[in-house]
């Protein structure tokens, strides 16, 4: 990972009395003066600002809709879009397909407030014939503040801000046979995988379910990642999909969730995620992070890798550490994400389903990697954009946490494996008829 100052040490600001004594420090201060009408107006002013859209930071992890996202009466964002109309016009395409798909009356949780899926499709072809006319910059921000509800993610405990981190569609080389090149598989569902809805025995579970299997009289968690990778549990059932080259490979295909195959005659397959085993999921990375055996800087897709890579001998070990085990079927003209249609690079973004709702169309405001032509990290530019709410992850849970889709490719691999960016998340729809 390139050698870049982190976004805390570019905020961090020193004291401005550092080095002086207090009484000196204030000496030197001018001495401020203000009328009492201007007093009582600045009395004023910060009374109000709880009301004019500073959200206070949450206590604790957002666990509904409602703590997730907080609507912006005040203080909206400025609504610019870096890239190009077409791919948003096509996200939003794929999008309408889903909500196609769903009752007119099914109903998504906003933060607080409910719209039926007629509102959100009404409100997504609204938002595309706005972009198509290509307003600029001032005609955009008054249509939206005039037309739409805007909604701001409350951020991370404590931090009121989101972390964006990044995913793309990997290739590897695998083979439909297994032989001693090609030995590690990558399998599907497994028959005795079930999915428990646990509202079927009490009601204030409602919306919770648990991954199980039967196991005589018993009902069992699924098994883990080194049940299956190193105790051979689903060895022998012909669940096969493909075989790769090594571990690593099996291990980032199920962190991305989907990828293709090179196989041997140069032809192609595509894989996507179709189910998990319904353990949590650890991060390998934070993992070495805690053995000290890599920094915080280090930690990226990479540098994983490639010190993995270099020390077989504790591979095993970190593997295990995340019991998560993901399980994938053949897929066309994907990658698809968890409402079933193709992802769109650059414009999907993958939310906590449990907060955020389905298809939503999101704005983002981060940070973005400038690369140079030896595809290096040079640094890292301000941006700007629409996404559309079209895929979750393991890792991806609660207000404060999003997962940007670069697509496939040189770049999407490095953009993706080194995103770690602070940044802003909104949700926008229209505003309801009164």
């Amino acid at each position: 990972m390139m050698n870049r100052e982190t976004q805390s040490n570019r905020w961090r600001r020193s004291s401005r009395g550092e080095g002086e004594g207090l009484e000196e420090f204030h000496r030197k201060q001018p001495i401020l003066s203000i009328s009492y009408g201007s007093f009582v107006k600045l009395l004023l002013t910060l009374s109000l600002i709880p009301l004019l859209g500073c959200y206070p930071a949450l206590k604790k992890a957002a666990k509904h809709p409602g703590e997730a996202l907080s609507r912006v009466r005040f203080f909206y964002p400025e609504f610019q879009d870096d890239m190009d109309y077409a791919s948003l016009a096509q996200s939003i395409r794929n999008n309408l397909e889903y909500l196609d798909r769903l009752d007119p009356e099914f109903l998504f949780s906003y933060g607080t407030h409910k719209f039926t899926c007629q509102q959100v499709r009404q409100s997504q072809k609204a938002f595309l014939q706005l972009m198509a006319k290509n307003p600029d910059s001032e005609e955009l921000n008054e249509a939206l503040k005039e037309r739409f509800w805007v909604y701001r993610a409350t951020g991370r405990v404590k931090n009121k801000r989101v972390l964006f981190t990044g995913y793309y569609e990997p290739i590897y080389e695998g083979s439909l046979a297994r032989d001693p090149v090609y030995e590690c598989p990558i399998y599907r569902k497994p028959y005795d995988l079930i999915q428990i809805d646990l509202s079927l025995f009490r009601e204030e579970l409602a919306g919770e379910s648990i991954i199980a299997r039967i196991d005589g009289n018993e009902v069992l968690p699924y098994f883990s990642r080194k049940q299956i990778e190193a105790e051979d549990a689903l060895t022998g059932r012909g669940l096969e999909i493909a075989w790769l080259k090594n571990p690593l490979d099996v291990a980032f295909l199920h962190i991305q969730g989907s990828g293709r195959l090179r196989l041997p005659d140069n032809t192609t397959i595509s894989v996507g995620y179709h189910a998990a085993n319904g353990r949590p999921y650890r991060s390998i990375g934070r993992y070495l992070l805690d053995k000290g055996l890599l920094s915080r800087e280090e930690v990226s897709m990479q540098n994983i890798r490639a010190y993995l890579t270099k020390h077989p001998e504790i591979l095993e070990e970190v593997l295990n550490h995340n019991p998560s085990y993901v399980f994938f079927r053949r897929i066309e003209n994907g990658p698809f994400g968890n409402i079933n249609v193709p992802l769109t690079a650059g414009r999907s973004i993958a939310l906590d389903s449990r907060l955020f709702p389905k298809g939503a169309l999101c704005f983002v405001s981060s940070e973005k990697p400038v690369v140079n032509e030896r595809n290096e990290i040079t640094e890292w530019r301000r941006f700007s954009r629409f996404f559309l709410n079209q895929d979750t992850g393991g890792a991806i849970k609660g207000s404060g946490r999003a997962d940007i889709f670069w697509g496939s490719g040189a770049h999407a691999e490095l953009a993706a494996g080194h995103m770690k960016q602070e940044g802003d998340l909104f949700v926008l729809i229209m505003k309801p008829e009164e």
